[in-house]
């Protein structure tokens, strides 16, 4: 590896240290929780190198292993990334002058990546193309090894995984509990903490996830210009 990239590669991986130790967790959890729904190597390993998206992937496990209804698996997909359309678009023009790398970055542009990418800036010297590639392929790498070794362990070793699926729960508990210290405006959690409760009385507990995430993202569009100009944005 040239000079210039491995000195990118040094001044990307402090960053994602955090991004490992989420991921190794997260990551064996849900090559374990595939294992156990019988999807063993390679499936749960390609699951994350070609989709590679943490959240819908432990929200796929329940549905590869129930009746499969194409339209409801596309319309779950959708709402639970569609957060990716407004930080995406927010990454353009810092993406821009990437060149070949730009796919991949765009590919590879998972929650985690977008905070680093957003309040990190490469030391002197180093080029700004190679340091966000870096930090996007080390958190996509330690994603995808998480994943294979949940894998092996599941399928070597035998044990009660029931409970197991709650870790995505307890994910977005966190998730949600970082954005509500974080963000200087709590009106996006409110949003959905409301639209969630008001589905959840309408249509009950085992029908409101779709109609409350179709509800969250029409009402946080709609809310979208008094939000930008209640905030100031990092990137």
């Amino acid at each position: 590896m040239s000079s210039p990239r491995w000195a990118a590669l040094k001044a990307a991986f402090p960053y994602t240290i955090p991004v490992l130790t989420g991921f190794s967790f997260l990551g064996i959890a849900y090559g374990i929780l595939m294992a156990s729904k019988g999807y063993g190597f390679p499936w749960p390993v390609l699951m994350s190198l070609l989709a590679f998206c943490g959240s819908m992937q432990y929200a796929a496990v329940t549905l590869l292993a129930s009746a499969f209804h194409p339209l409801a698996a596309l319309a779950l997909s959708l709402m639970v990334n569609a957060r990716h359309l407004f930080y995406g678009i927010s990454m353009l023009g810092r993406y821009r002058g990437t060149g070949k790398m730009k796919p991949f970055l765009i590919f590879g542009l998972c929650d985690e990546t977008f905070s680093i990418l957003c309040s990190a800036q490469p030391p002197a010297g180093v080029e700004q193309r190679w340091f966000f590639f870096f930090v996007t392929l080390l958190d996509y790498l330690y994603w995808s090894l998480a994943t294979l070794v949940g894998c092996v362990v599941g399928s070597l070793v035998s044990f009660d995984t029931k409970g197991l699926d709650f870790v995505l729960t307890a994910l977005f508990v966190v998730i949600f509990l970082g954005q509500w210290e974080q963000r200087r405006s709590r009106i996006p959690a409110l949003v959905g903490v409301g639209c969630s409760i008001l589905c959840l009385m309408v249509f009950g507990p085992d029908n409101f996830i779709l109609p409350a995430m179709a509800v969250i993202l029409i009402v946080l569009t709609l809310m979208r210009r008094y939000l930008e100009g209640g905030e100031e944005h990092s990137c």
